[in-house]
C-alpha cells in the first residue's frame, strides 16, 4: 500500500489533509487513485493512519480509519552524523543513505579542508533540497519518523554540543586511534555522535579540538575511505553493533 508523510497538524481526529502540491500531483495523476482508494499516513511523532480517500480538489481529502500499531517502532540508541560536505552532489547521496539506514540526526559540516564553501543563500536551497530527499527517503525506506536535518555547521558549533552525547567517534587517519570493536566493548551507548571529515582528513588542529571534547579517535581499516563511504560505513557498523546485534 502507499505511503505518505504528513505534518501531525494536518491530522485532526478522524479527518486528515494533503496539501503538498506535489504529493497530490501523485496520488492523482501518477497512481490514478480515486475517491474510496486506501493509503498510509505516517507523521513526524512516528503515528501511522491507514486513511481512505473521500475527496480529490487542489487537496486531498483522507478519512481516517484506524490508528495502525507499527512495529517500526524508534531504536532506544540514538545516532547523529556531522559530515563535510563533499564536492559535487555527493551529499545528497549521503542524506538519501543515512537516512535509508536510520540515522536519527545529520549535520552538514563544513571544516577547514571542505572544498565547498557556500553563502547564506546557497546554504538555504541546499537545506530545502536536503529536506525533500530526507521525506522522499523515509517514505521509500517505511522508516516510522523523520531524522532532524540541521543547518550547516562548522567543528566547533558541532563540538559545542557534544556533552548530550555519552560517545563521541571522529574517524581520522593520522595519530593514536582505537577501532570501533574495540570501543564498543566498553559499554552500552544510547546517543552517538559521528564526526565524518572531508577529502584529505580533518586537519591536526581540529581533531586535538575534538579530543580536547571528549571525541574518541578511530580507524576504519586499512584503506582510505571517501566522505560518503565512511558516512554510510559508520552507520551500518554501529546499527549492526548496537540495534541490530544487541541480545537485550
Amino acid at each position: 500500500m502507499q505511503r505518505f508523510f504528513l505534518s501531525s497538524r494536518n491530522i485532526s481526529h478522524n479527518q486528515a489533509i494533503i496539501e503538498d502540491k506535489k504529493q497530490t500531483h501523485y496520488l492523482k495523476n501518477v497512481l490514478r487513485l480515486k475517491p474510496g482508494n486506501e493509503i498510509t499516513i505516517f507523521e513526524e511523532n512516528g503515528n501511522e493512519y491507514l486513511c481512505v480517500i473521500t475527496e480529490f480538489s487542489k487537496k486531498v481529502s483522507l478519512k481516517v480509519k484506524e490508528k495502525l500499531s507499527t512495529q517500526k517502532k524508534p531504536n532506544s540508541i540514538k545516532i547523529t552524523v556531522a559530515c563535510a560536505i563533499p564536492k559535487n552532489s555527493k551529499m545528497d547521496d549521503i542524506i538519501d543513505k543515512l537516512t535509508q539506514l536510520g540515522a536519527d540526526r545529520i549535520i552538514p559540516l563544513e571544516t577547514e579542508r571542505t572544498i565547498i564553501k557556500l553563502n547564506n543563500k546557497k546554504k538555504e536551497t541546499r537545506f530545502i533540497r536536503w529536506q525533500k530527499l530526507i521525506l522522499s527517503a523515509s517514505q521509500q525506506s517505511q522508516r516510522a519518523t523523520l531524522p532532524v536535518l540541521e543547518p550547516i555547521k562548522d567543528i566547533k558549533g558541532v563540538l559545542a554540543k557534544v556533552n548530550n552525547f555519552d560517545l563521541k567517534l571522529i574517524p581520522t587517519l593520522e595519530g593514536k586511534r582505537r577501532t570501533l570493536k574495540d570501543i564498543l566493548k566498553d559499554a552500552k551507548y544510547k546517543n552517538i555522535l559521528i564526526l565524518i571529515g572531508p577529502e584529505g582528513d580533518f586537519t591536526p588542529e581540529e581533531v586535538a579540538m575534538a579530543r580536547k571534547a571528549g571525541c574518541v579517535p578511530i580507524t576504519l581499516g586499512q584503506t582510505v575511505l571517501r566522505v560518503e563511504t565512511a558516512a554510510v560505513a559508520m552507520v551500518a557498523m554501529l546499527n549492526y553493533a548496537l540495534k541490530y546485534n544487541s541480545t537485550n
